[in-house]
């Protein structure tokens, strides 16, 4: 039987996001219910400017005291989709103070304060829910943190930022620069007008931290996410990933150790195999591959932003905390009893392609592959072409750590032979 009264729900922020989510719970409303075992009734919306017409809110929903309205204590459930660290940070804790659970999309903070936020919730015996943080309509957290729950997740590899797929399918299939795919991802309305957050990878490592923590049961902070974005990817780089049989993608990679005693989260570009499936993500989706020990290789693939599909997470996220006030319970809190340590950059062992322009001489290689030897790091394949004496020189290498090859290429970059490094790139998904 259906409980009558209704259970409030108060949306901070009525972006492209919020304003979404609002339209689904009115025109979805007697499902929500039925799925639910109650009614989900808005009341309230905070938004930083009232006069602008939002299409389907009532007027006496809308308020700029987002504060006065988590503090109400009538409210069930805080829909936060502002984003941002403050006010976002207070007014979840103030939700929870209050007696509400909160459902937040807001990444950027959960990988800076997750650990704080979640034991507040605790505290207070409220839920907090974030599916929407990660790839958007990409069911990917509720998986990895209930799904997988009882195996042990090894390795996740995924695309987790639209705009830079945009940004490098368009680059790989019609051979246009940055700029111009840039400028393209912006005018389709894939990029901002400020793209730093997406392709210097911030928007991917805040995902990536949030990733790693729940799969390896680990605090992983945004501060411990190795960034590297991909505004220096050329035209050049994706003719030699084809040559490898590769495309080129913004990875984020969050790996357990082989010995299991540690992990690494980081973001950077890199050559992906055709071979794999990652490469065939396209345009602005996401997709995220998980590897565990017992389910094996899972692929999770979908639109990775705007407003409808965020909408779609949150909204699952919403259902699933209403139930669960309905019965008096919380769902999964966090899980960091592993508390394993997150190893740097320099430890990460991968394979790289290294681009070189060199003299047209005798020697080079010789040198070169002294260099590489000297430094412990074994070379899979060699490409040399050279016009007017100068050349290009392409190695491939087999696995090495980050540390070994920061070193090779030091000591390469004082060859007199060696005009310049023109690109480094790891090659990752073998």
């Amino acid at each position: 039987m259906m409980r009558m009264r209704p259970l409030k729900v108060a949306l901070l922020g009525c972006g492209v996001v919020g304003s979404e989510v609002a339209r689904i719970m009115t025109t979805h409303a007697d499902d929500l219910a039925a799925r639910i075992g109650a009614p989900v009734e808005l009341a309230g919306v905070a938004v930083r400017r009232p006069s602008k017409a939002r299409e389907g809110i009532p007027a006496e929903l809308i308020t700029t005291d987002a504060t006065a309205l988590v503090k109400r204590g009538d409210i069930d459930v805080v829909v936060e989709v502002i984003g941002g660290i403050e006010p976002a940070r207070s007014l979840i804790t103030t939700a929870f103070e209050h007696g509400a659970s909160v459902v937040s999309a807001n990444k950027a903070l959960l990988a800076q304060d997750g650990a704080a936020l979640h034991a507040a919730a605790e505290e207070h015996g409220r839920d907090l829910y974030y599916e929407a943080a990660v790839a958007g309509a990409i069911p990917l957290i509720r998986p990895l943190r209930e799904s997988l729950a009882g195996d042990k997740v090894n390795r996740v590899l995924g695309i987790v930022n639209g705009t830079t797929n945009f940004i490098l399918d368009k680059m790989d299939s019609t051979g246009a620069g940055y700029q111009e795919a840039l400028d393209e991802a912006t005018a389709l309305g894939y990029a901002e007008a400020d793209p730093t957050a997406d392709v210097e990878g911030f928007d991917a490592a805040a995902k990536a931290a949030i990733l790693a923590g729940i799969a390896f049961h680990t605090r992983v902070r945004l501060d411990d996410v190795y960034r590297e974005g991909m505004t220096e990817v050329t035209a050049a780089d994706f003719a030699s990933a084809k040559e490898m049989g590769c495309t080129i993608k913004l990875l984020a990679i969050c790996e357990r150790a082989a010995d299991g005693q540690s992990v690494t989260a980081r973001v950077h570009p890199a050559m992906i195999p055709l071979t794999h499936p990652l490469a065939s993500v396209r345009g602005a989706y996401n997709a995220v591959f998980v590897e565990s020990d017992a389910a094996g290789q899972l692929m999770f693939y979908g639109p990775g932003a705007g407003g409808s599909p965020t909408a779609s997470a949150v909204l699952g996220d919403l259902v699933a905390v209403c139930r669960n006030r309905l019965s008096g319970s919380t769902g999964p809190g966090e899980s960091a009893y592993a508390a394993l340590p997150v190893s740097p950059m320099g430890d990460v062992v991968t394979r790289y392609h290294i681009s070189l322009d060199v003299a047209d001489k005798p020697g080079v290689l010789a040198q070169v592959a002294t260099v590489f030897a000297e430094h412990g790091v074994s070379i899979d394949t060699v490409r040399q072409q050279g016009k007017d004496g100068e050349a290009s020189l392409v190695v491939v290498t087999h696995r090495a750590s980050d540390a070994a090859l920061n070193g090779t290429v030091e000591a390469l970059r004082k060859l007199d032979t060696v005009r310049g490094v023109a690109s480094i790139m790891r090659v990752e998904g073998e």
